[in-house]
């Protein structure tokens, strides 16, 4: 029950924090939300990364269409794991370095919080 209202509290510290446009965010609407500090380098790349990880997965497709040994679909699968692995280290650097920041910098002591406590979540699925 406290681990509900602690999240309840947080979803609405995150809004609150969205809002005010301090989190990386444009809309009060989480699933809108945009974040206000990508450099186009980065985005470049990582752009770029996705579109290879796709051509990987199609390729994926088509080994298991085409019965391809096990081993050699499993190699394929690890290796599409640590590219999407890498998209989202440059992910969580650019948030880092952004979103995060300025929020800790700036925001209030609960917007300080709602952002350690998105940082731990992102840590922790991440993390698997």
């Amino acid at each position: 029950m406290r681990r509900e209202k602690n999240m309840v509290t947080t979803k609405n510290v995150v809004k609150q924090i969205a809002r005010d446009e301090r989190l990386c965010s444009h809309d009060a609407d989480l699933a809108g939300r945009k974040a206000v500090g990508v450099d186009p380098g980065i985005k470049a790349s990582n752009l770029r990364r996705l579109r290879r990880i796709e051509g990987q997965i199609r390729g994926l497709q088509r080994m298991v269409e085409e019965d391809r040994y096990c081993a050699d679909i499993l190699t394929q699968v690890s290796s599409a794991q640590e590219a999407l692995r890498a998209v989202a280290r440059a992910l969580m650097r650019n948030h880092l370095t952004h979103c995060a920041a300025q929020a800790i910098r700036s925001g209030s002591a609960e917007e300080r919080q709602a952002m350690y406590d998105e940082l731990l979540g992102m840590i922790y699925k991440n993390a698997r």
